[in-house]
């Protein structure tokens, strides 16, 4: 993974996280939710670590958190996003 797209997988950890947060999800619930494991909502949520995924597991994770993808995407590259969203 080159540099550039390790900081926008955190940077899509960190929006992700803030936002199951801000939705009252615990990360076995968004897990459930997304269809994936408790296991890899934490290491995608992982402050400082580069979990790359899958455009599935993206879309699912979106859904899961009730917001677009387009928007999921722009709230992690802009972090004042997620006050609105």
């Amino acid at each position: 993974m080159s540099f550039k797209n390790r900081d926008r997988f955190i940077q899509l950890g960190i929006a992700i996280a803030s936002l199951r947060k801000l939705r009252g999800l615990s990360q076995e619930m968004l897990a459930e939710k997304a269809h994936i494991s408790r296991s890899l909502v934490s290491s995608i949520e992982a402050p400082g670590s580069a979990t790359g995924f899958s455009m599935e597991v993206f879309y699912n994770i979106a859904d899961a958190l009730g917001i677009k993808p387009d928007d999921l995407i722009k709230a992690s590259v802009f972090s004042d996003i997620l006050n609105c969203l």
